[in-house]
């Protein structure tokens, strides 16, 4: 600990800390038909020297979930203060046009996550345009398809968020075998 203040000692010895807990359990459900999800209200803040990295520092996320208690909703959207989608509580998001994707832009808050990497790296072996950019509710919401992922999930279609609805996901599919090909084994 570096004690009163904030100042880092300059002799720390990093800790690490290793926690081991069950795989959590969702409806199958999720996967065989997407799942509703919500936009919250709280906003995300801006820091862009934090922006993408993974850090212990998520009361904004668990602020966020804390909005609601229907267990009807798999996931909450969360937004920055100029209104652009940057992910879900849990999860990093891709929008489908045209047959290709557009995640998020991360350069000033939102998580980086893994399973975002490898979708985005997936998708251009495959061919498939991936582009990093804003996307406002009205360019999420006129999607063909809405694709949250994570590396607890895999790749979960969203079929329903408040009033929109979708109900074909051929890109979703598309991710999940991207994603069960990395998951095997190699030797």
């Amino acid at each position: 600990s570096g004690g009163r203040g904030y100042d880092m000692p300059r002799d720390m010895r990093p800790r690490r800390m290793v926690v081991g807990s069950p795989l959590p359990q969702y409806p199958a459900a999720y996967q065989e038909h997407g799942i509703r999800a919500r936009f919250c209200t709280l906003r995300l803040a801006s820091q862009p020297r934090l922006a993408g990295i993974k850090h212990l520092n998520r009361l904004e996320n668990v602020l966020a979930r804390a909005e609601w208690n229907d267990a009807g909703i798999a996931e909450g959207l969360l937004l920055d203060f100029e209104g652009n989608v940057i992910g879900g509580t849990r999860s990093n998001l891709f929008v489908v046009e045209s047959g290709n994707l557009v995640t998020p832009d991360l350069s000033r808050c939102g998580v980086a996550g893994v399973t975002r990497d490898a979708v985005i790296e997936s998708a251009r072996s495959a061919g498939i345009a991936c582009r990093i950019e804003p996307v406002n509710r009205e360019r999420l919401e006129a999607a063909d398809e809405v694709i949250i992922v994570n590396s607890l999930i895999g790749a979960w279609a969203v079929a329903a968020l408040e009033q929109h609805t979708w109900l074909n996901f051929p890109m979703t599919a598309c991710m999940r075998k991207w994603l069960d090909a990395l998951r095997r084994p190699t030797r």
